[in-house]
């Protein structure tokens, strides 16, 4: 077999039928996922342990394959020619490898063709502060961080510095200047670069995961010191999302982080994908404005009572996920199941449909 040949072929399925995701595993047919569902390539071979071992080399560099083979896993990042870029992880399963990869388009697209709220720019805008995407895997997170760092770079000479595991989206260096990180290649690690990017006259950071306390206070504190961060968390809504942050830092810190939080914390944007009846997907999601009150609320462990905030000050641009869900089911744009299905409170979301 002609492996190169082979995986032109498999990723050329994915762009061309618009699907988000390709699965590689022995004794298995390669896999698809299009509008979020599973699609075996029934003209594919099912696939042996030459063929994903084969088909791996071609997409990790010496270093990454020796990470695997220690590790058992490793995060890639692999260009398509000009079509797109890919992100992989490679994984073990019962002695066999498997291969997840996913689409990152070439293209950026923007707050409004993503259909998100156009306050999303308005926290693009800002000058300094910590601003959160949460979901679980999968919900476009990185997409709309990636539309928020592009509209800095094309309305303003900034520093931006991204640090990933893998360097997922590309930018084209506009107004401002790009510095893109990737961990194990460039850095040490999440921690070491957020430290180390406050000696790099940034004045924008995007941290692709916060994944340990390290890594949050970190980011906090770049927060704090008058730089713009941006970064994820696998949470649901903005209330868990404090929560797990607050909740990461031993007890005897907790206070000094809530304080922190309170003071640079300026918004939580919670996101999901849902099947759209005319195909597709289309964003639902859940905006909390870190205001005066919401700071007081997180200062004095009050965390419980954001969801209420949310709920009750759409005057404000606040964004409540259910009235999301009843919106799009009244425009017809997802059915009366999804919406159940992704609500965060299906009693209340009853009582609004």
């Amino acid at each position: 077999m002609d492996y190169k040949q082979e995986l032109n072929d498999l990723l050329d399925i994915v762009v061309r039928e618009g699907a988000s995701d390709l699965h590689l595993s022995e004794g298995r047919q390669p896999t698809i996922r299009v509008a979020g569902a599973l699609v075996p390539l029934a003209r594919k071979n099912v696939l042996k342990k030459e063929d994903t071992t084969e088909l791996l080399n071609l997409m990790v560099t010496a270093e990454m394959k020796a990470i695997f083979d220690n590790t058992k896993e490793v995060d890639f990042s692999y260009d398509f020619n000009d079509r797109g870029r890919f992100r992989g992880n490679a994984y073990f399963q019962q002695g066999h490898i498997s291969i997840a990869l996913r689409l990152i388009p070439k293209q950026i697209k923007t707050v409004e063709e993503l259909k998100l709220p156009p306050t999303l720019a308005d926290f693009a805008r800002r000058k300094q502060g910590f601003f959160l995407v949460v979901g679980p895997v999968g919900q476009g997170k990185t997409t709309t961080l990636a539309s928020m760092i592009e509209l800095i770079n094309e309305e303003r000479a900034e520093h931006i510095v991204t640090i990933e595991d893998p360097v997922e989206y590309l930018y084209d260096q506009k107004k401002s200047i790009i510095d893109q990180r990737e961990v194990h290649i460039d850095t040490k690690d999440f921690g070491i670069a957020l430290t180390e990017a406050l000696r790099q006259d940034v004045n924008v950071l995007l941290v692709g995961e916060m994944r340990n306390a390290e890594t949050m206070a970190a980011a906090v504190t770049a927060a704090e010191t008058g730089h713009l961060v941006f970064s994820t968390l696998h949470t649901n809504n903005a209330a868990q999302t404090i929560d797990r942050i607050i909740d990461s830092f031993p007890s005897t810190q907790q206070d000094q982080i809530r304080v922190q939080l309170a003071s640079s914390l300026i918004g939580v944007f919670s996101q999901r994908l849902i099947p759209r009846i005319s195909g597709g997907l289309i964003p639902a999601y859940e905006l909390l404005i870190v205001n005066s009150a919401v700071s007081n609320l997180i200062r004095e462990k009050r965390v419980h009572e954001i969801n209420t905030v949310i709920e009750t000050s759409s005057e404000l641009g606040m964004i409540d996920m259910n009235r999301c869900l009843a919106d799009l089911v009244r425009r017809g744009e997802i059915t009366i199941e999804s919406a159940y299905k992704y609500a965060f409170n299906p009693k209340m979301l009853e009582r609004m449909i």
